[in-house]
Formats: C-alpha cells, structure tokens, sequence
C-alpha cells in the first residue's frame, strides 16, 4: 500500500467514529520526516479514543502495524506512527493550541469528508 493509500486509508477509518476537520498533509517536499500526516478531531476525551482505536484496528485488519503510539491514556493528543503516514488525533481544544496547520502552513492540503448516502429519488408518475 502507497503511502497516500494508507492516509486516504486512515482518514476514511477516523470518519467511521465521527472524526471532524479530517486533513491530509503532504509533507513530502518540506522534510524527510515522513510523507504524510493526517490530522483529526474529537470533540470529548472518548471520542478521540475512539478514533485511534478505529484507526489501530483497521490498520492492523489490513495487515499493517502501527509503529508507534502516544498520548492514548491521556487522550488529548494521540500520536499513531506509521512510518510514512503519521497520525494526530486531536481533541478539539488541544488542535487549536498546538495549530499544527499553522506550522505547516507550506504543505499541501486535503480536506477529507464523509461521502453523504445518495438517496434515490422516487419516480413520479404523471396522469394524463
């Protein structure tokens, strides 16, 4: 799986649980660091937990390891290190100090949001 595969991959997985502000970074020409980061939102301590942990579980079902992890017993600031894709999940509060957009200001950005179901329209049918 590509790298940006994988960020698509993990921002689609934070949706699962509600995640709000979901961006995709792409840090590739700014450092060597990593390629990607993919920064999210939780409005409560339990949704930001939620969130690593939908990440951590459909990452590890389609066979890929997280690297490293930090902040998930504090859950303000949870860190998921993929190597190449670097996870931030945010409680809102604590994205607005940290403003790792603002940092970053120079990478390119995606903004990630959930596909609204498509209802189908109903036929209507005219009499003559």
């Amino acid at each position: 799986m590509t790298p940006k595969t994988l960020a698509k991959k993990i921002a689609a997985l934070a949706l699962t649980k509600k995640a709000s502000r979901v961006v995709i970074m792409d840090l590739r020409k700014l450092t060597d660091m990593t390629d990607f980061f993919v920064v999210c939102s939780g409005d409560s301590d339990v949704q930001v937990k939620a969130i690593a942990d939908a990440i951590i579980d459909g990452t590890e079902n389609a066979g890929i390891d997280v690297w490293h992890k930090e902040g998930l017993s504090q859950r303000q600031w949870i860190l998921l290190d993929y190597v190449d894709v670097v996870v931030h999940v945010f409680h809102k509060e604590a994205r607005k100090y940290y403003a790792l957009e603002k940092l970053w200001g120079d990478a390119k950005f995606e903004e990630i949001q959930d596909k609204p179901k498509v209802k189908k329209a109903k036929q209507v049918s005219k009499k003559k």
